[in-house]
């Protein structure tokens, strides 16, 4: 069953649903810096545009193109920042 989620405000936004393999969800955040919370280990790859990271215990922001991907772990923040609207595949374990 797919399931629509919604954050800040609508400017972020994604659909879930259940792979292959893992639970997942596709969604484009708009131009704007968040920060986002994690409930299981994510991987986070990008499908278009371009999102700047800060991940926990990190004291650089890394920047991740289509095709690239990071991992956040499960109960942790993040933030992150686009200047374009970008497409990302968020997988969950």
């Amino acid at each position: 069953m797919l399931k629509v989620n919604e954050y800040f405000d609508g400017r972020a936004k994604s659909i879930s649903f259940q792979s292959a393999t893992l639970p997942a969800t596709v969604g484009v955040i708009s131009p704007g810096e968040y920060e986002f919370g994690t409930n299981k280990r994510e991987t986070m790859t990008v499908l278009s545009g371009v999102l700047t990271v800060l991940l926990p215990g990190m004291d650089e922001w890394m920047t991740y193109g289509a095709g690239e991907f990071f991992e956040v772990a499960g109960q942790a923040s993040f933030k992150a920042k686009t200047d374009v609207d970008t497409a990302y595949l968020c997988t969950y374990q």
